[in-house]
C-alpha cells in the first residue's frame, strides 16, 4: 500500500472514531448555521483538526484545503479534506454520512479516501492502481447499460431563486432512469458509483472538497466523471456527472437535451 494512503487511512479513521463517539449522544452535540440550509457542527471541526494534525505530523509541508479551516500552506502536493460530508444527516441521527480525502499533486488527484464510519467501509484509490473497497477490487457496474435501467442518485444545493435551473436539467436525467436516490453525501454517493452500487450521479455546485475523492474512485473503478458538457471542469465549476461509460453518456444526452 503506498504510505500516503496509509496515511490518510489512518486520519480517516481517526475522524471516524470521534463521530462516532459522539453519535452516540447527539444531544451534546453544537450546531451553528454558516449560511442557507448548511450546517456545521462542534464535531466537524474536531474532525477535521484531528485529520490536519495526522497528515501534518507524517507530511509538514503539504498544504491542506479543510471545508471547515480553509486553505493553509503552499506546496504541489495539497491535501482536500471534508471531515463529515452529510452533516444535515449526521445532527439526525440518519446513517448517511462520510469522511473525504483526497491528495492532490498540482492539479492532478492522486489518491482518495473516503470511510463510511456507520458501515465501517473505507474506499480507496491511488491513481493508475485501481479503486478498492476494504481492500477489494471495485468496478462500476456494466450490466445496466441503458438509462432506463440505471440507478441514479442527485444533488444539488439550492438558493430560492435557482429553483427554476434545477428544473430545467438534473431533474430529466431523474426522469429517465429506473430509480433515483439521494443519500446526502456526495462523498459517498460517488463511491457508491464505484463499487457498482449506483449506476451514476449528478449534482450542481458541489465544493472540490465533496468531488476530490470520489471522482478518483469512479475513475479507477473504469467510470467516467465530467461536467455538464462531459468536460474535466467539474472540480472549477462544482457541476459534476459520474457513471459507468454507457451510463455517462445517457446522463449527458439526458441533460443536455433541448
Amino acid at each position: 500500500m503506498h504510505p500516503m494512503l496509509t496515511i490518510a487511512i489512518k486520519a480517516a479513521r481517526r475522524a471516524g472514531s470521534i463521530i462516532n463517539r459522539a453519535s452516540l449522544d447527539l444531544e451534546k452535540v453544537s450546531v451553528t448555521q454558516k449560511g442557507p440550509n448548511d450546517f456545521v457542527t462542534n464535531i466537524d471541526h474536531e474532525a477535521e483538526e484531528a485529520i490536519k494534525q495526522i497528515l501534518l505530523d507524517a507530511y509538514p509541508d503539504h498544504a491542506i484545503i479543510g471545508e471547515e479551516t480553509g486553505s493553509t500552506g503552499s506546496s504541489d502536493y495539497k491535501w482536500l479534506i471534508d471531515p463529515l460530508d452529510g452533516t444535515k444527516n449526521f445532527i439526525h441521527g440518519f446513517p448517511g454520512y462520510s469522511i473525504s480525502l483526497a491528495l492532490a499533486h498540482k492539479t492532478q488527484i492522486i489518491l482518495a479516501v473516503i470511510y463510511d464510519p456507520n458501515a465501517n467501509e473505507i474506499f480507496t484509490a491511488t491513481r493508475g492502481s485501481g479503486a478498492f473497497l476494504n481492500n477489494r477490487r471495485i468496478r462500476v457496474n456494466t450490466h445496466n447499460i441503458h438509462l432506463h435501467q440505471a440507478l441514479i442518485a442527485a444533488g444539488t444545493v439550492l438558493a430560492p431563486q435557482e429553483k427554476t435551473e434545477f428544473v430545467q436539467n438534473i431533474p430529466n436525467v431523474i426522469q429517465k432512469c429506473s430509480g433515483y436516490r439521494r443519500i446526502g453525501t456526495t462523498a459517498l454517493e460517488l463511491a457508491y458509483v464505484a463499487a457498482g452500487r449506483l449506476d451514476g450521479y449528478i449534482a450542481r455546485r458541489r465544493n472540490a472538497w465533496d468531488t476530490a475523492a470520489g471522482s478518483l474512485l469512479v475513475l479507477e473503478a473504469g467510470g467516467l466523471v465530467g461536467d455538464f458538457l462531459g468536460q474535466q471542469g467539474w472540480m472549477s465549476s462544482g457541476n459534476i456527472v459520474a457513471g459507468s461509460p454507457k451510463i455517462f453518456a445517457q446522463m449527458l444526452l439526458a441533460l443536455n437535451e433541448e
